[in-house]
């Protein structure tokens, strides 16, 4: 029993978001920030080597609506909904995922 609410546990707090900050990130720079609770409905393009990508933020969440890459593996992901998995486009070198509430600090090393 002490198990099974583990594994719900763990899995339910993979699935949360940890805020409402996203990043739209492109060969690890961020071309963009978004508070989710506050950004207007809209969409956007960004482009890689003449290819683009068409994002979607609406009604609180974003997702990547369109996308110029052969496997459309970002579109079929859908919407943002896990602070652990963003949303990725591979060939086009484009992620969305939580910002950090931290900041850009990962870990210290001494």
């Amino acid at each position: 029993m002490i198990f099974l609410l583990g594994v719900v546990g763990s899995l339910w707090t993979l699935r949360v978001p940890h805020g409402t900050q996203v990043n739209i990130v492109q060969d690890g720079n961020v071309l963009y920030t978004f508070d989710l609770a506050s950004a207007a409905n809209q969409m956007f393009e960004t482009e890689y080597e003449g290819r683009i990508n068409t994002i979607q933020i609406e009604n609180g969440r974003i997702r990547m609506l369109e996308a110029e890459c052969p496997d459309q593996t970002c579109v079929h992901m859908g919407w943002l909904d896990s602070g652990v998995m963003p949303i990725v486009c591979l060939p086009n070198h484009l992620s969305i995922e939580h910002a950090e509430a931290g900041g850009d600090i990962d870990a210290v090393i001494r």
